[in-house]
């Protein structure tokens, strides 16, 4: 199995261990967890992790910035093997390991506590820069969402990065051009992220956000002696029609119908994996 396909397989996955949570919860941010699918699978397929070890230093780090879409992450933990696939239904149950936005001190796997919307880029500059001081050239990633670039901390910590050459940074941007109350060109538009990001000092280009094999060709591709950025270019709700046409897809409680759909999405994706075990 090429390893685009062994990716594809591993993004249909957490998409589908993510609705599953979703829908035993009744409720989530199933929008900006599901634009992120893609890029979770192919960092997890590239990353040097150890699920038996998650706080081993000679490892890389990932600060998933937009903490909203933390049920995405934890499937692809799960699926990992950085703790069980069933306690993904403990979602947001009181005394989980799987909060609503990812905390360091409670799941295994997790290497930065986030939530709070424009300070994880500072974060993982740190850890950057830290982790250049002590000689080691871990790679270190973080994933922000369109909204959260209205902060301007962010535009602080990515300037700071460019200015301290910390090529072993990456930033992914999931540009979905939706935020909580509409879309980003209604509350504050955004321009051309990937031209600001090049003006900041950063090597930047655009994939397809639903691609693996652009995003991996864009991990891999030579940084030019610069921090990276990738600008993905996805859909909020990624992959399940019904949402990514749901005008408000942020934060959802599902009714009856939605109920409906996601059991549907979920069956189908079970139906293909048995299909493939067959053939």
């Amino acid at each position: 199995m090429s390893n685009i396909i062994q990716m594809e397989k591993f993004a249909k996955d957490i998409r589908k261990e993510t609705l599953k949570m979703l829908l035993n919860r009744g409720f989530g941010h199933i929008g900006g967890a599901m634009s992120i699918v893609e890029t979770l699978a192919v960092l997890y397929s590239n990353m040097k992790i150890n699920p038996q070890d998650p706080k081993n230093l000679d490892r890389d780090f990932l600060v998933l910035s937009k903490g909203h879409a933390g049920p995405s992450l934890y499937s692809t933990l799960a699926l990992k093997g950085f703790f069980p696939l069933e306690t993904l239904m403990t979602l947001n149950d009181n005394g989980t390991t799987l909060p609503s936005h990812p905390d360091r001190n409670l799941t295994p796997g997790i290497d930065m506590t986030t939530g709070s919307l424009g300070q994880g880029i500072s974060a993982a500059v740190g850890i950057t820069l830290g982790l250049l001081r002590d000689g080691s050239e871990r790679q270190v990633y973080c994933i922000v969402g369109d909204g959260e670039l209205n902060e301007g901390q962010c535009w602080e910590a990515i300037q700071f990065a460019a200015h301290f050459k910390l090529t072993n940074f990456t930033l992914f941007v999931d540009n979905n051009k939706k935020q909580l109350d509409g879309t980003t060109t209604e509350i504050c538009e955004t321009f051309s992220i990937l031209e600001k990001l090049r003006s900041f000092g950063f090597h930047s280009m655009q994939v397809k956000g639903d691609s693996v094999g652009e995003i991996e060709t864009a991990l891999k591709g030579d940084n030019f002696g610069k921090p990276k950025a990738i600008v993905l270019d996805t859909i909020k709700g990624q992959g399940i029609k019904y949402f990514e046409d749901l005008k408000a897809n942020h934060h959802v409680r599902f009714n009856d119908e939605m109920k409906g759909v996601l059991l549907w999405e979920i069956q189908n994706f079970e139906n293909g994996d048995e299909e493939a075990e067959n053939e």
